[in-house]
């Protein structure tokens, strides 16, 4: 195959989607054109889209204007190299664009991987420009590539969102709110959260999703969103926002006198963001991973942050993949055109939470 086929969407109006083909230019010495094979498409993929300008997810790989490449994370084998350190046939993980090839520009090479040198990557965060060699990566094993692709990203998140609120002493809280409960981003939170002492951890969820959440176990109460009310107010607590919804984030910020901390974290409800103008309570700050891993980073040092991180994700892939009744049932798809039809779902919000969908074009 001598084309690229991308999915692209416009930044403008996210509903908007097309399927994009060009040609492939012969690569500059240094590059690599990688297969892209396996990626996950999950609600934190919709986050990056929502958010595309504001954190400058639009940016890592750029294409037409009013167009943007919706990152996502996956597997992908060198295709191509002028890079004498990558090897054609290497196995890849990272960060890549809803396309069937990428060509990156490898630098900083270790056994362990490479960074995507880049030019117009230079000025964005380093964790999303590493590229991790498969046959040397500790994560590697223990899980599929499915679960990895759909899980390993979001629950780096959740870890750390547990981390930050527990080096914080969850600013006095003892109730930690999770809205979008079903999702895995927010699972995974809950997950980690459970294991504290003296941290109640309540999902909110949607009606229809009060069994799924319920059923992972890892929840101590689980509401609807118009159950709100049942909460004590005068409950010391954390909102960890990953729903986005500007309407529930002000309901709770009003129900909650006494809320010590409003986290914001995604955009599950992409269709019900807002701004947060005249809220009650404390001010909701955006979680940004990158950072955390930065202060963890020098506090411990890398190799034990990835230790540590690595443990963690070994315990809950565990769970997930061994839970009764499952917490994750893995949905493939082949092909650019169930692409679409898949991301428009997932924009919708149309997938059911237990399912996880990966996309090979």
């Amino acid at each position: 195959m001598n084309t690229t086929t991308q999915l692209r969407v416009s930044t403008q109006q996210l509903s908007t989607a097309e399927l994009h083909h060009a040609p492939h230019l012969p690569l500059d010495a240094g590059q690599v054109r990688v297969r892209i094979e396996q990626f996950a498409l999950t609600a934190n993929n919709i986050t990056y889209a929502a958010f595309g300008d504001a954190m400058q997810y639009w940016q890592f790989f750029p294409t037409d204007e009013g167009w943007g490449l919706i990152p996502v994370w996956g597997f992908a084998t060198v295709a191509e190299s002028r890079c004498p350190e990558v090897a054609v046939g290497e196995r890849l993980y990272g960060y890549f664009p809803m396309a069937s090839h990428a060509v990156l520009l490898p630098q900083r090479h270790s056994p362990h991987g490479f960074v995507d040198g880049a030019a117009h990557r230079a000025g964005l965060h380093p964790v999303y420009n590493q590229y991790l060699r498969c046959a040397q990566d500790p994560w590697y094993s223990g899980a599929s590539e499915a679960v990895q692709a759909l899980l390993r990203p979001l629950y780096t998140t959740s870890w750390l969102v547990d981390d930050f609120l527990g080096d914080q002493g969850f600013f006095g809280a003892t109730q930690a709110l999770v809205s979008s409960a079903s999702s895995k981003t927010a699972y995974g939170t809950a997950h980690a959260l459970h294991q504290r002492a003296g941290i109640t951890v309540v999902g909110l969820t949607s009606a229809a999703n009060l069994s799924f959440c319920e059923g992972l176990g890892c929840y101590h109460r689980v509401l609807s969103y118009d159950q709100l009310s049942q909460l004590d107010p005068a409950t010391p607590s954390v909102y960890v926002d990953l729903a986005g919804n500007a309407s529930l984030r002000h309901r709770v910020h009003t129900h909650m006198q006494a809320l010590a901390y409003s986290c914001s974290i995604g955009g599950a409800h992409v269709q019900a963001l807002g701004g947060a103008k005249d809220l009650p309570g404390p001010r909701p700050v955006l979680f940004f991973a990158p950072a955390q891993i930065k202060k963890r980073q020098g506090d411990w040092g890398a190799a034990v942050l990835q230790q540590r991180l690595l443990q963690a994700w070994q315990q809950f892939a565990h769970t997930v993949t061994h839970s009764t009744p499952p917490w994750l049932q893995v949905v493939e798809h082949h092909g650019a055109e169930a692409g679409l039809v898949l991301y428009q779902q997932m924009l919708q919000g149309q997938v059911p939470p237990v399912e996880g969908h990966v996309l090979g074009f």
